[in-house]
């Protein structure tokens, strides 16, 4: 399905810009920002179907920001991809237990975010 709005918390504006071509290419809406803070906000008012969050921010990191969305009932329920350029062996691991929904590494695949992006929003029912 498209359509969808998906919010995109990211501090690099090349990266930023990579994932909103391939996200509106397929069709969905986007929303950017540049700080976990502002995603949190805006998650909050927006109720996005989706959220891709940078794990390296400014200020707070995706994996603290994730805590905080879990952990609010307004937005607990919207599914969350951590995209991390990290090269830790471990960093993977430590992303799955959090619980994020999935993972994308950098640099970015289109075909591979494009996929993950469809089949999270597929397997969650749409947050309206």
């Amino acid at each position: 399905m498209a359509g969808e709005l998906i919010l995109v918390v990211e501090d690099n504006d090349k990266n930023r810009k990579l994932v909103r071509d391939i996200l509106e290419f397929k069709g969905y809406r986007i929303i950017e920002v540049t700080t976990a803070e502002e995603g949190l906000e805006i998650a909050c008012v927006q109720h996005p179907a989706l959220i891709l969050m940078d794990i390296q921010l400014p200020g707070m990191d995706g994996i603290t920001a994730f805590k905080h969305l879990k952990a609010d009932p307004r937005t607990s329920k919207i599914p969350v991809i951590a995209v991390t350029a990290s090269a830790m062996p471990n960093e993977r691991e430590v992303i799955e237990a959090a619980g994020f929904e999935g993972y994308q590494s950098k640099p970015i695949s289109v075909k591979k975010l494009a996929a993950e992006v469809s089949r999270i929003i597929d397997a969650h029912p749409t947050l309206t």
